[in-house]
């Protein structure tokens, strides 16, 4: 799925209503219709459910006007609140003539706003992703207001005043929805952590955009979901074999760090690798191969920590970072292998620590390497960002400069490959802010680019998809706060078969 600009999904718009030879207004009919039968689920009954209205005077203002209709006629108490103003749009002027006359209507003057019970049910539609420049006078004091009733919110398209696809400005007024439900495609606004207060937890409901604008538009952001997924990983043939999904290495582990390089080789196999190779320092030899049967094991010289690099001909793919620590020679492990590799490579965790402290190893990396960190690591590389827009500014440099694919991990992780896109990841929860999480994707990754049958593009893709999709199927046994990384791997085969190419004519 593509993420638009607020510019394009206005072009979106103007094509659907161009070729479906509807009317603006139609279009908005049928906006408002989506948006009131999503919000009709979560709603109390009809009679018992107060729901206020807030109007700007703009489009926005005009899906406003259109729900409250709705709504009353289904049978709810509504009220509708407009912001004064000297203008309105077409469309809004169309739908407050067909508000019926019983709906109380009243425009708020800021000299003397009415309360907002907690209880009521506030749909905001003030102002919608048309909007350039910060709230201020009677619609910032309106948005301040209602954000310290504590009402029940719930934001048409964006929450008002915050920027769909920009920096929002520090302290500027911003509605703090409980909801935010966007239309067709959701906004990049959504998907930033800067914007959670505001935004809250967000849907998006199908209004038939124009299939050919929406396949033919330029974007450089994706959402990744199954839809996006759908046939990217083939099913197994009949005859294959061990050989046939490659054998992968992992450098993991340091003295006290073992679980790591457990968490990773148990990922790694239950991602589906043919064979796994795990070098460890001496003292991970007996945890190795007592927690993870199914793996060889490679007992480093040293007892405590990294310092021989294995012979690499035999590996399809090479995973190294998970609980390694930064000493002096397992820093030189990682140069010899980034000098020496021909195999794929993900690296993550203290392996991105070491790149970060030794900036002139990033010159050695490999093209196509996965690189997996989170914030604070992705910052040791590059550096610190002024805002979440400005981490994906440098996010997209740095993969086109290191021509590498880098996984900046988080909620809705984004992926950005060396040609510049970046892809949105839609599965995962809170449950996944534990550690060893990241040490289990390492592990996930490196089997998915040791099968020779994935681009590493597919393989990134399917891996974090499947990272977070057996996180979420484990929450139904665990609950959110009782998953732990060591949960994860068991429901990683559940993840990747919902991903399998079905075998069918």
């Amino acid at each position: 799925m593509k993420l638009l600009t607020a510019a394009q999904t206005r072009e979106a718009d103007a094509a659907t209503i161009r070729e479906e030879g509807i009317s603006s207004a139609e279009l908005m009919e049928r906006a408002a219709f989506a948006f009131v039968t999503w919000l009709q689920v979560r709603l109390s009954p009809a009679a018992d459910t107060q729901v206020l209205v807030l109007c700007g005077p703009g489009n926005n203002g005009g899906d406003g006007l259109a729900a409250a209709r709705l709504l009353h006629q289904q049978g709810y108490l509504v009220q509708v609140g407009l912001l004064p103003a000297d203008r309105h749009s077409a469309d809004w002027e169309v739908n407050r003539a067909r508000l019926p006359a019983e709906l109380p209507v009243a425009e708020w003057q800021p000299e003397h706003f009415p309360a907002i019970s907690p209880n009521t049910v506030v749909v905001d539609a003030l102002f919608g992703t048309g909007l350039s420049r910060p709230l201020e006078g009677t619609a910032a004091a309106l948005v301040q207001h209602l954000n310290a009733a504590q009402a029940r919110v719930v934001s048409i398209d964006v929450p008002s005043g915050l920027f769909a696809d920009a920096p929002q400005p520090v302290g500027s007024a911003v509605v703090k929805a409980r909801y935010t439900v966007g239309f067709e495609l959701p906004k990049l606004a959504l998907l930033l952590p800067q914007n959670a207060e505001f935004v809250g937890r967000w849907h998006v409901v199908p209004i038939g955009l124009s299939p050919r604008y929406l396949a033919d538009v330029p974007a450089s952001m994706y959402l990744a979901d199954a839809a996006l997924l759908a046939g990217r990983l083939p099913a197994r043939a009949t005859f294959a074999h061990k050989g046939t999904f490659g054998h992968a290495l992992l450098l993991a582990g340091s003295r006290g760090k073992v679980g790591a390089a457990v968490l990773a080789a148990q990922a790694c196999l239950r991602g589906g690798v043919g064979l796994l190779t795990v070098s460890v320092p001496a003292v991970g030899y007996a945890v190795l191969q007592s927690t993870v049967p199914e793996a060889m094991c490679l007992p480093d010289d040293c007892k405590t920590h990294l310092t021989n690099l294995p012979e690499l001909r035999p590996y399809a793919a090479v995973g190294m970072g998970p609980g390694i620590d930064q000493a002096d020679d397992t820093r030189a492990v990682l140069e010899e292998l980034l000098c020496t590799a021909k195999a794929p490579l993900v690296l993550d965790a203290d392996a991105l620590n070491l790149l970060g402290a030794n900036r002139s190893l990033l010159d050695l990396l490999p093209p196509s390497t996965i690189l997996t960190p989170h914030p604070k690591e992705f910052e040791r590389l590059t550096e610190p960002a002024q805002h979440d827009y400005h981490r994906l500014e440098l996010l997209r440099g740095f993969a086109r400069h290191y021509r590498c694919y880098v996984v900046l991990k988080g909620a809705y992780s984004c992926l950005a490959t060396p040609d510049g896109q970046l892809y949105f990841n839609t599965t995962g929860n809170p449950s996944m802010a534990t550690g060893g999480s990241g040490d289990v994707l390492t592990g996930l990754l490196t089997a998915l680019r040791a099968d020779k049958r994935l681009s590493a593009l597919d393989a990134v893709l399917i891996g974090l998809y499947a990272h977070g999709r057996a996180a979420d199927i484990a929450v139904a046994d665990t609950g959110q706060a009782g998953l732990v990384a060591g949960d994860l791997p068991r429901y990683i085969g559940q993840a990747l078969q919902e991903l399998t190419t079905p075998d069918s004519l």
